[in-house]
């Protein structure tokens, strides 16, 4: 049953700076792809007014400042802190992505990013997104490789050590906050690449865009600790010395943008 209610109307877009994510991100495959994914957007969307919908939302959106600036978002989150924390939509609601319906054919965007690892039904929210889409409209989604070794490593680890890495390795020392990062995973089967795309392509869902990255998170260690990063690039060089060849233990993260047929 969805736990959702109207809850805050943020007050408009505030600076680039609080509005583009992708400067938070070190040089590297992630910013690229992203800065790719801007580009893909810019070319493939209409002129004029959008309606965007962002399936979870935090202090910053991923989407490029000038389509942000001619967009009317909606942002829907469980979280009651990450609601407060948003300073861009235009409307903010308290509910859960994986329940809460909007209206068919509302949006001519929807953003997921970095949520679906999140969710225990991918496959509910995914038709939600599906549902509330405009006809030519698409769907962003950013998400880890549970195969990666990040990914293997989040998906096994206790959440204490998740919030470790992230306040001594990464030196964010809000992380595990009410409202802040690290959030539980779940990684529900649907968050694999190859099995996202067999599902979107049985929906109605083609892929304009689709590109597995390294993960920040090494840039950034190399960046903040150099000596733990060369141990962690180390043994990811032998995990893809063991592995079938073309094998990339450090592609942690994958972009993808569906459109609807």
């Amino acid at each position: 049953m969805s736990k959702s209610i109207d809850f805050a109307t943020a007050s408009g877009i505030q600076s680039p700076a609080q509005t583009q994510a992708l400067l938070d991100l070190v040089a590297g495959e992630a910013r690229d792809s992203l800065l790719a994914v801007h580009e893909t957007l810019r070319r493939e969307l209409p002129q004029g007014p959008l309606a965007i919908y962002e399936a979870g939302g935090g202090s910053s959106s991923f989407l490029p400042v000038d389509v942000l600036g001619r967009s009317h978002v909606t942002v829907v989150d469980i979280d009651e802190d990450q609601i407060r924390n948003n300073s861009y939509a235009q409307e903010a609601i308290l509910g859960d992505v994986q329940t809460y319906r909007f209206g068919e054919g509302t949006f001519d965007v929807v953003i997921c990013y970095n949520v679906i690892e999140h969710l225990p039904d991918v496959e509910a929210a995914l038709l939600n997104f599906l549902h509330a889409l405009k006809r030519g409209g698409m769907i962003l989604i950013g998400a880890p490789n549970p195969h990666s070794l990040s990914g293997v490593v989040t998906k096994y680890s206790p959440h204490w050590f998740h919030v470790w890495f992230y306040r001594h390795i990464r030196g964010i020392k809000t992380a595990g906050l009410p409202g802040e990062a690290p959030f539980p995973t779940f990684f529900h089967p649907l968050v694999t690449l190859s099995r996202l795309e067999t599902f979107t392509a049985a929906h109605g869902l083609e892929m304009i865009y689709r590109r597995e990255v390294e993960s920040p998170r090494y840039p950034e260690m190399r960046q903040r600790k150099p000596l733990f990063a060369a141990l962690v690039d180390a043994g990811a060089a032998l995990l893809n010395a063991v592995l079938p060849r073309g094998t990339d233990v450090r592609r942690g993260d994958y972009h993808v943008i569906l459109r609807k047929r």
